[in-house]
This record gives C-alpha cells, sequence and structure tokens, in this order.
C-alpha cells in the first residue's frame, strides 16, 4: 500500500466517525434525551459516583421519622458504597479479586433498589420523581454489572481453559 491509499482509508475512517458522531447527536437532540446522567453514561465510575450523590440528594430530603431514619441510613450506606467499591474493584488484585468486587457492586446497588422501592411505597420522600429517577438508574446499572460479573467470570473461565492446553 502506498502513501496515497493509506491516506484515503484515513479520510474515509475519519469520515465514517464523523459521520457516526453527528447522527448521534442529531438523534439524541431531536428526540430530546437530556437524562440526568447521559454525558457521562459511558464513564461508569462517573456515572456510580453521579447516582450516589443523587442518593444523598434524597437522603436529605426524607422525614425524620424512625422509619425515614432506618431507611435513609440503609439508603446512604449502599447507595454510596457501590461507586466506593467500584474504585477499589478497578486496582483489584488478580481477575478473582476483580469479579470479586464487582459481585460486591452488584451485591450493593440490589440492596439499594429494595431501599428505593420501600421508601417509594412508604412514601418517605418529598419527590416522587426523584425516587423514581433513581430506582430507574439503579435498575440500569445492575443491569450492567450483571452483564460485567458474566463476562468477567466467562473471559476468567476461557483464560483458565486456555492455560490449561
Amino acid at each position: 500500500m502506498n502513501f496515497e491509499q493509506g491516506t484515503r482509508i484515513f479520510d474515509f475512517r475519519s469520515f465514517l466517525f464523523h459521520l457516526l458522531q453527528s447522527m448521534l447527536t442529531m438523534f439524541y437532540k431531536n428526540y430530546k434525551l437530556k437524562s440526568y446522567w447521559f454525558m457521562k453514561k459511558f464513564n461508569l465510575e462517573n456515572r456510580l459516583v453521579e447516582f450516589s450523590v443523587f442518593i444523598i440528594e434524597i437522603i436529605n430530603e426524607m422525614p425524620n421519622s424512625k422509619a425515614g431514619n432506618h431507611l435513609s441510613g440503609q439508603l446512604v450506606r449502599s447507595g454510596t458504597s457501590a461507586s466506593l467499591n467500584y474504585g477499589e474493584a478497578q486496582s483489584g488484585e488478580s481477575r478473582r479479586d476483580f469479579i470479586h468486587k464487582l459481585k460486591v457492586v452488584l451485591k450493593e446497588l440490589r440492596e439499594s433498589f429494595v431501599a428505593l422501592k420501600i421508601i417509594h411505597l412508604a412514601k418517605l420522600y418529598k419527590s416522587e420523581e426523584k425516587i423514581i429517577r433513581a430506582k430507574k438508574e439503579n435498575d440500569e446499572l445492575i443491569s450492567i454489572f450483571v452483564k460485567s460479573v458474566e463476562t468477567a467470570q466467562k473471559n476468567e473461565k476461557m483464560r483458565k481453559n486456555f492455560k490449561k492446553k
């Protein structure tokens, strides 16, 4: 391949990248998908941190009652723990340690989801819209981490099988 052919291929790839980028931008502008987390959706750590901050906002608006204090304590621990444990998973000492820490993140997210459901049903909130948004984001994060754990386990199993050969 000579220089001119390589330049054409690069220009075509660049063209496709910019075309795809502009198409996605138009799609989201046209459908006005202005989600709280959209712009950072692909950075999982930021998404978890923003989820934790949102949980703290919800907690601060909960009533000062016996049930409100109990559930807010549970939710603040599990809701913030997910992002903290994900940060720990990033520096896992081994693949097994990484998978284990991802499972801990998943466990904390599931606990948060149940707490949010209880808060929603018991009407221990000021803004129902915030509870619904938090439950939706929590559900999406659970789905992401279920797939992440499955993929990491599958890759670990494949790696072990490859080493045996």
